[in-house]
């Protein structure tokens, strides 16, 4: 090792300091976690493709990153702001807060409403029934169909958990600007709907087809 080696561990530790990362006490595992996220964000998936001899479309590999990389941190931070409810941090409050605007959806309809898959939309189900926060009644019309409703117990949650929710989102937002959110909401809107089209009518389409649609 050399000097240089020394300075520029010392600038990685300076600009750790003045980072967002940094908190009051933070060791030695804080630094190397924020030195892998920092390096992730430094690399292009498309570096590695084009490395490899591939064709790619960088800008939209860039908000395919994007997308992927917030999805992780939105669940990390819902988790964090519905701590005092857990039984409503893995998604759960999604389909709390969606019967509450409408009552007496069907299963299928309330796992299409959250874009899930059947098993995944099952299961998280299924999760709110054992909580008591929902209940299920036999559909008059489609005996095979069951209708879901909130409890008294969910309906509780529902309006103890409002503050946390409406705060976790406001984080989500980060430091936008009132103009940058409005366009990003228009955007994601726009692109939400793209796909909301695709998960209602091409399910069982591959992507060489889907890729048509985009043309």
């Amino acid at each position: 090792m050399n000097t240089d080696f020394f300075i520029d561990l010392l600038l990685q530790v300076k600009e750790f300091e003045n980072s967002e990362a940094y908190k009051p006490h933070a060791g030695v595992e804080d630094f190397r976690l924020w030195m892998n996220d920092k390096k992730y964000r430094e690399e292009s998936p498309t570096k590695l493709f084009i490395n490899e001899g591939h064709q790619v479309s960088f800008t939209e590999n860039e908000i395919c990153k994007q997308i992927l990389l917030l999805g992780r941190y939105s669940k990390q931070m819902i988790r964090k702001g519905l701590g005092e409810f857990p039984e409503l941090a893995n998604e759960e409050f999604t389909y709390l807060y969606r019967l509450k605007d409408e009552p007496n959806l069907t299963k299928i309809q309330l796992i299409e409403r959250n874009g899930h898959e059947k098993q995944t939309g099952s299961q998280i189900i299924k999760r709110l029934l054992e909580a008591g926060l929902i209940e299920e009644r036999n559909d008059e019309e489609d005996k095979r169909s069951k209708r879901l409703t909130l409890t008294r117990k969910g309906k509780e949650r529902f309006h103890q958990s409002v503050e946390k929710v409406n705060l976790t989102s406001i984080i989500l937002s980060g430091k936008l600007e009132p103009h940058e959110k409005d366009v990003l909401l228009k955007t994601l809107v726009k692109l939400n709907d793209f796909h909301s089209h695709l998960y209602t009518e091409h399910k069982n389409s591959d992507v060489d087809t889907i890729m048509k649609l985009v043309k």
